[in-house]
């Protein structure tokens, strides 16, 4: 990567402070360029020497909370929120203090739980926590404990949002948590021993049997799960698939079914942070660290899908330039069966490793649209619950001067500037996409 990106703007609106501002801009460049969170990597692709630039690396690490500016980026506006674990390898690292074993009860690793709201095909991640079967081994505390962590960081911030769940979240103690702090939930039900169903009980005290036959919906509105919570159960077996889908909600059954459907979601973001930007290749020996680095791949991720959904919509959707804005802030208006392409690709997948060329048109529409994610209002490190708000329009950044190029680098920038000024200062960044004129992002 011999161009530089600047998130300047971006990070102005999560840290006061200026100089830190700018080192969060020169390390988010380093880590999409190195695609990689190993601090080595991400020193050798900033400007300068490496060495010093591990150092700023580590500096920044210990002066900025970037778990707290993560949890910023909570959309008000999202229709639901989702809450998965996904499993981290992590070999040949026995003496590392959170490093356990995972579900086969012989890899080594550890579970990162990430909560996230939706956005077109991907999440946008705002929390997470790290667990693993050392850790819960050593705290006297067990999986169940570590999730309710989770939940707690962002309850208040919840409202009347449902929190969309797998299987393996539908044990009693959560759900009556749930229940009793009165959060909206959508979990899949966990059949387990296909021999052994699980204890249904109807609204006269008669045990539930589940049969369904394929291309059915069945409903069963106020059961209770385990004999104690009280759900709205709805069933439904695709046809095709092998298994019948259930799932239990304290949302109207088909409305919980539809909200279920999306949680995929977060698979999809996870696929992402693992293949693109290599998350498994994080090898830091103290936990602290680990979260801090997670936190910064989550908020570059964030930026690079923003960024690279633009760039997909106008040159893969064939979108026009007037309907860009419109389509990242609300419904997308890509017809997906005339624009294949657009389906294939994601935003950050385009923007880190595709090619394609832009005309004048389309480098002003991503221009305009890549100022216009909606930022919160607050700054600086404090907690991100206390006073938490974000903006219920989005935010518009505007510049006095962008800064001078020399042989294609960024050499200075000078004023409040846009983050679609990162367009500018991306050429040929990732390859480059190419207009006429200029190499751009």
């Amino acid at each position: 990567m011999d161009k530089c990106i600047n998130f300047q703007a971006f990070l102005r609106h999560l840290i006061d402070e200026e100089k830190l501002v700018k080192q969060g801009s020169e390390i988010m460049v380093g880590l999409l360029a190195a695609q990689s969170p190993r601090m080595t990597n991400i020193s050798e692709k900033m400007t300068g020497q490496s060495d010093r630039n591990y150092k700023t690396i580590q500096r920044y690490l210990r002066k900025v909370e970037l778990k707290q500016l993560l949890l910023r980026f909570y959309q008000e506006n999202a229709e639901f929120v989702i809450g998965d674990p996904t499993e981290m390898e992590r070999y040949k690292a026995p003496k590392t203090s959170y490093v356990g074993t995972l579900s086969d009860g012989k890899t080594a690793g550890y579970w990162l739980m990430v909560l996230s709201t939706p956005f077109r095909g991907r999440s946008l991640p705002f929390s997470f926590v790290v667990y693993s079967s050392k850790m819960i081994g050593a705290q006297i505390t067990s999986r169940n404990q570590e999730h309710f962590r989770c939940f707690e960081a962002v309850k208040r911030l919840l409202g009347d949002r449902p929190l969309v769940l797998d299987r393996e979240f539908s044990y009693e103690e959560l759900m009556e948590i749930l229940y009793i702090e009165q959060v909206q939930f959508v979990i899949r039900l966990n059949l387990g021993d296909q021999h052994k169903q699980p204890r249904l009980i109807d609204a006269d005290g008669e045990p539930i049997k589940l049969f369904i036959k394929p291309g059915e919906t069945l409903v069963r509105p106020n059961v209770r799960y385990l004999g104690t919570v009280k759900v709205n159960l709805i069933g439904h077996w695709s046809k095709g698939l092998s298994k019948p889908l259930w799932v239990m909600t304290s949302l109207e059954p088909k409305r919980g079914l539809e909200i279920y459907l999306k949680r995929m979601k977060i698979e999809e973001t996870f696929r992402d942070c693992k293949d693109l930007l290599h998350l498994t290749k994080l090898m830091n020996k103290k936990q602290a660290l680990l979260e801090q680095m997670i936190a910064l791949c989550l908020l570059t991720y964030v930026a690079g899908v923003w960024l690279g959904e633009a760039v997909r919509d106008v040159v893969y959707g064939k979108m026009d330039v007037s309907l860009v804005e419109e389509a990242l802030l609300n419904k997308t208006q890509v017809d997906a069966n005339a624009h294949p392409k657009w389906l294939i690709y994601s935003g950050l997948f385009v923007l880190l490793k595709q090619k394609p060329r832009l005309s004048d048109a389309q480098f002003e529409a991503v221009t305009l649209v890549s100022s216009i994610f909606p930022l919160p209002v607050g700054r600086g490190q404090g907690d991100g619950l206390q006073g938490f708000q974000t903006l219920r329009k989005p935010c518009r950044l505007y510049h006095s001067h962008v800064g001078r190029m020399r042989n294609g680098r960024l050499i200075a920038w000078v004023g409040q500037i846009q983050l679609s000024e990162v367009v500018h200062a991306l050429s040929g960044a990732f390859g480059g996409f190419k207009s006429g004129r200029r190499s751009v992002l």
